[in-house]
């Protein structure tokens, strides 16, 4: 598995985990599970993240998540970056391709598929359901100070 470079500062952290299309170096093993998925990492705990779970996936022609699942609490964000395949949600299948997004609230059955035979790169990004509870982008908001680049 190919090792990623970190910056952890108190504040921040910055890892590097490659390009896109070098995903496929990655594989996580499930916990008390047989199960193995090549091209997948899980940045959580390399960032020190608190409030979301995300995932960078190549996914190989003609291949899928080995199962159907369901979260607690989580919905999941799957953005897709490169290539075609399908999506099952509560035993409806969808096309996806690159530019889809797709919501997912905690208790609907979901898994994914690459059908085609190019690579299928995406994105999944897990967060609390309803820890956001704004209408509007507000939380963020401008300082008086110019950025000096290097």
């Amino acid at each position: 598995m190919k090792k990623t470079s970190k910056i952890q500062h108190s504040a921040y952290s910055i890892i590097e985990i490659g390009q896109l299309s070098e995903l496929s170096q990655y594989s996580y093993s499930f916990p008390n599970s047989s199960i193995k998925m090549e091209g997948k990492i899980f940045v959580k705990e390399l960032l020190g993240l608190t409030s979301s779970e995300i995932s960078f996936n190549i996914m190989k022609p003609n291949s899928s998540i080995p199962f159907i699942h369901k979260h607690r609490e989580n919905e999941e964000i799957y953005i897709i970056i490169k290539g075609t395949g399908q999506i099952l949600l509560n035993d409806t299948t969808y096309k996806i391709e690159n530019g889809s997004i797709i919501r997912v609230s905690p208790d609907t059955e979901r898994t994914i598929r690459n059908n085609s035979n190019k690579d299928l790169t995406f994105i999944v990004i897990q967060g609390k359901m309803n820890s956001i509870n704004s209408k509007e982008i507000g939380d963020g908001f401008s300082i008086k100070k110019h950025p000096e680049w290097d």
